[in-house]
């Protein structure tokens, strides 16, 4: 019995000189699964340092990472009813006032105007982490609105998308988007005003098939998945195996759906570099 206590007592010593390490630390690569120092990622744009995966990252730090300092927020006023009184197994009116309450008061997007490497832009980055960036109509209000008060500056326009699509809660009240924000969009093109579309992991469904394919420059993040219906869902309707890497950016870049596929750290510059050739001014013709 004394040897018993003797080696518990000896258990116990040993737990109490062990140092504990805090938890969030490390976090696991979703795609080559190794362990990274979390700190880290702050230095790699919040992708992995070994296989090149990128992270999904905050509006905040989309922000951060494109705009000058001293952009300012438009339109911030604008949040999402409940026109249908949506109940499924929530409610929606529920899921609004939660998100709200939380701090989420730019719905899914948030429209900024400022310069990007001394280039005037309106920029929209659209927020994964409410309701998956789904496109209501408060969020394509703001898109449209963005458009416009591009159109009236003169600025480029700027959508960054990362979505789960249309706005099931909204029903179609949410597929009008795609269209009103095409249009506005098209009101752009005619001005002759730059308008750039980055695509980012995910750029699903009504988004996707809409303002998110519509760039004069259509940019995509590595191994983005961008479609309207995902893979799954169509290998179950067609009754095939789809090609490796189907609806990824690479993909989409070799069949002429994006133009570039560009990576985090390099994105700032490559979207002030391609302003400055949208945007020089075009020599006169000498007779």
């Amino acid at each position: 019995m004394s040897w018993f206590i003797k080696k518990r007592q000896q258990k116990i010593a040993v737990e109490e000189k062990t140092v504990r390490v805090p938890e969030g630390l490390w976090i696991k690569c979703e795609a080559c699964r190794e362990l990274i120092y979390r700190a880290e990622l702050v230095n790699t744009h919040n992708v992995c340092p070994k296989c090149g995966y990128h992270f999904r990252i905050g509006v905040e730090e989309r922000l951060e990472a494109l705009m000058d300092p001293g952009y300012q927020d438009l339109f911030a006023n604008l949040q999402s009813t409940d026109p249908l009184h949506f109940v499924a197994a929530k409610a929606y009116a529920e899921q609004l006032q939660k998100l709200q309450s939380a701090g989420h008061d730019h719905d899914a997007v948030r429209v900024v105007e400022g310069t990007l490497k001394g280039h005037p832009v309106v920029l929209s980055v659209m927020d994964w982490n409410f309701l998956a960036a789904s496109m209501g109509c408060v969020v394509g209000e703001k898109l449209k609105l963005g458009a416009e008060r591009a159109l009236a500056s003169g600025a480029s326009y700027i959508i960054l998308s990362c979505s789960g699509g249309a706005r099931m809660q909204e029903g179609t009240y949410s597929l009008m988007q795609m269209a009103k924000v095409s249009a506005a969009l098209a009101r752009l093109d005619t001005a002759g005003i730059p308008y750039l579309s980055i695509l980012t992991d995910p750029t699903t469904g009504g988004v996707s098939a809409s303002h998110a394919m519509l760039g004069d420059l259509n940019i995509a993040e590595p191994k983005a998945l961008i479609g309207f219906a995902g893979p799954r869902v169509i290998e179950q309707t067609i009754k095939q195996t789809l090609p490796e890497g189907f609806q990824r950016s690479e993909f989409l870049l070799e069949h002429g759906m994006v133009d570039k596929v560009v990576p985090r750290d390099q994105l700032r510059d490559f979207v002030a570099l391609s302003l400055d050739w949208m945007t020089r001014p075009v020599p006169e013709a000498h007779a």
